[in-house]
């Protein structure tokens, strides 16, 4: 399986890790662990997986700048998702991943895609039922999608 599609690059930079996809929005605040990168909101379809390192696509964020807090404090600790993909402008990710880059050097690549990518990507997701496709980020905002 592999899936191909092109973002606009919010943040810039490459990534790649273990893809985890979803049509929810996530709270950052009480819904993921910066400690262990466990996303912890027990009503959220990611319930009990860890973004820590994963390619992480949600259609935004819920919540306000505490979600860019605990991104923070998840970068800080080595806990952190390795890239957002999202289907808008999320300001407090980006907010993150800048602010993370300039106190820790560890910026968070950010695209955004069309919310028919987005949903592609779920799909993807949702038929690998044992959570191994790696996704890649590239630099021009290009997603690549496929099994380890």
């Amino acid at each position: 399986m592999v899936w191909k599609g092109d973002g606009i690059v919010a943040v810039p930079g490459s990534a790649s890790g273990v893809l985890l996809a979803s049509d929810q929005p996530l709270s950052f605040w009480g819904g993921y662990d910066p400690t262990s990168g466990e996303i912890i909101d027990r009503r959220h379809p990611l319930s009990g997986r860890f973004g820590a390192n994963a390619i992480l696509a949600l259609p935004a964020t819920r919540g306000s700048s505490t979600t860019t807090a605990v991104l923070l404090e998840s970068i800080r600790s080595g806990f952190a998702p390795s890239a957002f993909v999202t289907t808008s402008m999320d300001t407090f990710l980006a907010l993150a991943s800048v602010v993370g880059a300039e106190l820790y050097r560890k910026p968070i690549p950010m695209v955004v895609v069309a919310d028919g990518h987005l949903a592609e990507l779920v799909a993807c997701y949702r038929d690998s039922s044992d959570g191994s496709l790696i996704a890649r980020l590239e630099t021009n905002g290009a997603i690549t999608v496929g099994r380890q």
